[in-house]
C-alpha cells in the first residue's frame, strides 16, 4: 500500500517522502520537517500510535493523518487524543483522502499540492506566496494566468515528471469542457517565455513535463 501511495501522490503532483517503519519516521521527520504525515498504525515494529505519542513528544508539529483497517470509535478517539489530526479508516477513496490531506495543509498554513510555492528559488525564479506572482532575478516574468499556473506548478518540484493530467486540473480546474491537449499549447508557450532564464521545460512523452536546469 505505501508503494501505491506514493505513486498516487506523485502522480498528482505531491512531493512524497515514505519509510517502511516507525523508527525510520521518528528519525527522519525533524530532518524532512513534512507538511503533513499520512501515518499508518501497523507498523512492522513500533505501533503508529506510539510513532506519533512520541513525535509530539520532541515537538514535532506536522499534521498528521492516521490511516489504519482500526475503526472503532474508541481507537479514534484514542488517535485523536495522541495528537492525530484526522482519521480515515480503510478502506478509504484515495480522492476522500487527497481532500483531507489538502485541508490539513491549508489548516497549517501549508500546502500539499504541487501549485505550493517553492521555498528556494530556481534557475533564478521564484514564486511569491502571497500573490503567486513568479520572479526571475526579482523581476515579475510576464506571464498570462495559464502559463504562471503551469510554472508554479513546475516550480513546486524542479527536476520531478509532473503527469499531465495533474497539470491540466491545476491550470484549468474544473473546465470539463477543455480538452487535455490544451495543456500542451500552454507548455508551448511558457517554453519560449522562460527560456532566457537557465530553466528547460521538457516533454516526457507518455508521462508529463518536468523543469530542469539547461546543459
Amino acid at each position: 500500500m505505501r508503494l501505491s501511495l506514493t505513486r498516487s501522490f506523485e502522480r498528482r503532483g505531491l512531493q512524497v517522502l515514505a519509510v517502511d517503519c516507525g523508527a525510520t519516521a521518528l528519525e527522519r521527520w525533524p530532518q524532512w520537517k513534512p507538511d503533513v504525515v499520512v501515518l499508518d498504525l501497523s507498523l512492522p515494529d513500533i505501533d503508529g500510535l506510539d510513532v506519533l505519542a512520541r513525535a509530539r513528544a520532541q515537538g514535532l508539529k506536522s499534521p498528521v493523518l492516521i490511516l489504519t483497517a482500526r475503526g472503532t470509535v474508541g481507537d479514534r478517539i484514542l488517535g485523536l487524543n495522541v495528537g492525530a489530526d484526522d482519521y480515515l479508516p480503510k478502506p478509504f477513496d484515495l480522492d476522500e483522502l487527497m481532500a483531507r490531506l489538502q485541508a490539513l495543509g491549508r489548516r497549517s498554513g501549508t500546502s500539499s499540492g504541487s501549485d505550493a510555492a517553492p521555498s528556494a528559488s530556481f534557475c533564478g525564479m521564484r514564486v511569491e506566496s502571497e500573490s503567486g506572482a513568479v520572479y526571475h532575478e526579482g523581476e515579475v516574468l510576464e506571464l498570462a494566468p495559464r502559463e504562471s499556473a503551469l510554472l508554479r506548478a513546475l516550480l513546486a518540484r524542479p527536476g520531478h515528471a509532473i503527469a499531465k493530467e495533474r497539470l491540466f486540473e491545476l491550470v484549468f480546474p474544473g473546465q470539463a469542457e477543455v480538452q487535455l491537449e490544451a495543456i500542451e499549447v500552454v507548455a508551448y508557450r511558457l517554453r519560449k517565455r522562460i527560456a532566457h532564464t537557465g530553466a528547460q521545460l521538457v516533454t516526457l512523452r507518455g508521462l508529463g513535463y518536468l523543469l530542469k536546469a539547461q546543459t
